[in-house]
């Protein structure tokens, strides 16, 4: 089967995120804002960058390499089109679910609202082993809401391709997970949404004196920025 994100349009996604009722957008890039704050990373890897939401707050005089992956090529040239003048970009294009990633290593792993859609099993191995020695990965979850779909209602129907392939993630879940590779919290918070909906924001440190695995394969397609 055709991964849905792939006939996803970028517009249809991005105003499904900015449309009243979900309003998600701004606050995924707020949650990354942050991250970039606390972590200061010289390089950074964004999981799912779709159209580059957030970029905006990235500071090239800090962060030095900024990796992009999505499995949708339109996203990753929007992307490129948006920020390449300002930015020292790398854009893959991967199926963070289904192939394996080698790649330099980053002093940041982001990853807002893909492991509802790409799982906790082989795209988080991928954001790990992307993870520098002394690292980080931040990670923003849905939380359940008892008055909302997990994939809200708006006026952009091809949205609701993506409901069959999303599932919620229990942050507690995903602390004890981490903890058994090694990853643990420095920092969490929640962000009330509307439609009753919230996100939860994790920031996890690499323990000190953890050795590196890296993924033994790519298949990464790299997107040439320079065109």
């Amino acid at each position: 089967m055709a991964n849905p994100w792939l006939e996803i349009d970028l517009d249809d996604y991005e105003g499904h995120m900015r449309a009243p009722g979900v309003e998600q957008l701004g606050v995924l890039s707020e949650l990354f804002a942050y991250a970039l704050a606390t972590c200061r990373p010289k390089s950074i890897a964004v999981l799912g960058i779709a159209g580059g939401n957030g970029l905006g707050a990235v500071n090239p005089s800090v962060t030095a390499r900024v990796v992009g992956i999505d499995i949708n090529p339109a996203y990753l040239e929007a992307t490129r089109r948006r920020f390449d003048t300002i930015l020292n970009l790398e854009l893959y294009r991967l199926d963070l679910a289904n192939q394996q990633v080698e790649l330099e290593p980053v002093d940041l792993v982001h990853a807002g609202l893909v492991l509802e859609h790409a799982g906790t099993e082989r795209c988080l191995d991928n954001a790990l082993a992307m993870v520098a020695r002394h690292g980080s990965l931040s990670v923003v979850l849905q939380l359940p809401s008892v008055l909302e779909r997990e994939v809200g209602t708006s006026p952009f129907p091809a949205i609701s391709k993506l409901a069959s392939e999303f599932s919620l993630v229990n942050p507690d879940a995903l602390i004890t997970q981490l903890a058994t590779r090694s990853f643990e919290p420095v920092h969490q918070s929640t962000r009330p949404l509307p439609a009753g909906k919230a996100f939860w924001l994790g920031v996890f440190k690499r323990m000190a004196g953890t050795t590196l695995h890296s993924n033994s394969s790519s298949g990464a397609e790299l997107v040439d920025s320079s065109q």
